[in-house]
């Protein structure tokens, strides 16, 4: 059987990551990642039962654009937390306009 292989910047259409894979698949060393999650609060990885990080998809593409504004957007770790926290309020905003909202004893309506 042959074996898989990670290409960079590629996210395999899988559930779950081990740090290794998402060290591979960002080309960002591990240590480097744990020191991110420790200053991002959007970056949490589960743990297994033996402790083990276990990324999920978003994780990897939420490490990837932070990557990107450190690396790319030279922004320093300050920087790159305010703009992430501001693209954080953005999606949600984004994900929940479409949604009804009731007012006290005014009819539906629609932002």
């Amino acid at each position: 059987m042959a074996k898989k292989t990670l290409v960079k910047g590629y996210i395999p259409n899988k559930l779950y990551f081990k740090i290794g894979e998402v060290s591979k698949i960002t080309a960002v060393e591990p240590y480097v990642l744990r020191y991110w999650e420790s200053e991002f609060k959007t970056i949490k990885p589960s743990r297994t039962q033996s402790k083990q990080r276990i990324y999920r998809k978003r994780d990897v593409e939420l490490i990837l654009e932070i990557k990107k504004m450190l690396y790319e957007e030279k922004l320093t770790i300050a920087g790159a937390q305010k703009k992430s926290e501001d693209l954080d309020k953005r999606r949600i905003i984004e994900k929940y306009r479409s949604f009804p909202i009731k007012l006290k004893n005014t009819p539906l309506r629609f932002i």
